[in-house]
C-alpha cells in the first residue's frame, strides 16, 4: 500500500475510535452514490422484476453439490480453504462479531413477537431470594438487534409464491410448529473456519456511517478491493460494514429493517461470480427500500433460495473495523459454530475473527 494510503488509513482508523476526526473521502476513491436507486429510473443499475426472475435461473446453485445437498455454498469451505485461512493468523488477536439482542423494545428491537428476557430460575417463592446461580434466556433468533445466521429454509423462491413454497435445491418449504423439515440450521453443518473479509465502506469514503437508502454497487466493492489490497473469492465469508451501530450509538434506533444502506440488486451477478460462502451485514444486506418492484429484499431472495448462500443479519463489526484499521489488514481467519436448533430457521452467529 502506498505511503499516502497508509497515512489515510491510520487517520480514519482513529476516527473509528473517536468519531468526527476524519471527514474527507479516501484518496483516489469516488464517494458512494448518495441518492437511492429509484424504481423506473434509466440508470445502468436499474433492475426490474423480470430480470430478477431470469436471475433465479441464471444464478442458481441447485444441484451443484447433488440433489440432497442442504449446505449450499458452505460446501465451498473445504479443508484446504480452512487451512489457508489458518495461515492468515499472525498477531493472534481475536474479536467477536456477535451482538446480543436488546432487552428493551425499540423500533429495531423486539420486533418478532418475542421479547428478549433473562431470569433467575432458582428463586425462593416466599422471600424472592435467589438461591443459586442458575438462569434462563429467551429471545427471537431473527430479532432486529440479534446477530444471527439465516438457515437456507428461511426464504422461498419469490417468483413461485404464493402458489408454491419451494426453497433451495428444490425442497418444499415444509413448516410446522417444530420449524423446518429440510434446510434447517441443524442440517447446515456444525462448525466452520474460512477466510473472512471486511468491507468497510465508511472507512473508504471518510464518513462515520452511510446514510439510509444508500445503494452499494459492484463498482464500490471493487473500489474497496483496490483500497484494501484484497480480492474476494470462492469460499470467503464477506462482511459489509455501513456504520449502523456507529449511527445507532450516536443518534439512537431507527427502523433499520426498512431504511438502510446496502447492496443494490444489480450486485447479484457479481456475488455469484465471486462464489462467496457467506454474506454478512449490520442489518440486512439489502438496500432498503430495494428499488425493485415486487421484490422487497432481492439480495435475500436470490442468495438464500437460489444460490444457497447463508446470510448473517445484524452483525456487529465495530471492534473488527477498529482492529483491521489499526493493522491495515482487512482479511482474517473467521471461525464459528452453529447452534444446532432442531428445525431452526436461524442460529445466533457467535463468530470470532482472528488476525
Amino acid at each position: 500500500m502506498k505511503v499516502y494510503q497508509r497515512a489515510l488509513v491510520l487517520l480514519i482508523g482513529l476516527a473509528l475510535v473517536a468519531p468526527g476526526l476524519a471527514g474527507a473521502p479516501a484518496a483516489d476513491q469516488p464517494p458512494l452514490p448518495r441518492a437511492p436507486a429509484v424504481q423506473g429510473d434509466s440508470t445502468a443499475h436499474r433492475v426490474t422484476a423480470e430480470q430478477m426472475v431470469r436471475w433465479e435461473k441464471e444464478l442458481s446453485n441447485w444441484g451443484r453439490w447433488g440433489p440432497a445437498d442442504q449446505r449450499g455454498t458452505l460446501n465451498l469451505i473445504t479443508p484446504q480453504k480452512a487451512l489457508a485461512a489458518l495461515r492468515l493468523v499472525r498477531e493472534g488477536i481475536s474479536v467477536s462479531l456477535h451482538r446480543f439482542p436488546d432487552y428493551e423494545k425499540a423500533i429495531d428491537a423486539g420486533n418478532m413477537n418475542a421479547e428478549t428476557k433473562r431470569w433467575m430460575t432458582h428463586v425462593d417463592p416466599q422471600t424472592g431470594r435467589v438461591r443459586s446461580a442458575l438462569d434462563a434466556v429467551s429471545f427471537a433468533t431473527h430479532d432486529g438487534t440479534n446477530t444471527h445466521m439465516d438457515a437456507l429454509c428461511h426464504y422461498a423462491v419469490q417468483s413461485l409464491l404464493p402458489e408454491r413454497a419451494v426453497i433451495y435445491n428444490g425442497y418444499p418449504q415444509n413448516l410446522d410448529e417444530r420449524g423446518c423439515k429440510d434446510l434447517a440450521i441443524d442440517k447446515m453443518g456444525s462448525a466452520y473456519v474460512t477466510r473472512g473479509i471486511l468491507i468497510d465502506l465508511p472507512l473508504l469514503t471518510g464518513v462515520e456511517w452511510l446514510e439510509a437508502r444508500t445503494p452499494v454497487y459492484a463498482s464500490d466493492l471493487e473500489a474497496w478491493e483496490k483500497f484494501a489490497g484484497v480480492r474476494i473469492g470462492s469460499g470467503d465469508a464477506v462482511f459489509l460494514r455501513t456504520g449502523r451501530w456507529a449511527r445507532r450509538a450516536k443518534t439512537g434506533p431507527w427502523n433499520a429493517a426498512r431504511e438502510t444502506p446496502g447492496l443494490h440488486a444489480s450486485v447479484l451477478p457479481w456475488l455469484r461470480q465471486r462464489d462467496i460462502a457467506v454474506l454478512g451485514a449490520e442489518g440486512v444486506a439489502d438496500m432498503q427500500p430495494s428499488g425493485v418492484e415486487g421484490w422487497a429484499r432481492p439480495i435475500h431472495d436470490i442468495l438464500i433460495p437460489i444460490m444457497g448462500t447463508p446470510l448473517v443479519d445484524n452483525g456487529y463489526f465495530e471492534d473488527l473495523a477498529r482492529e483491521a484499521a489499526r493493522l491495515e489488514r482487512w482479511e482474517f481467519m473467521i471461525s464459528w459454530t452453529v447452534m444446532r436448533i432442531p428445525g431452526g430457521t436461524a442460529s445466533p452467529f457467535t463468530a470470532v475473527a482472528t488476525f
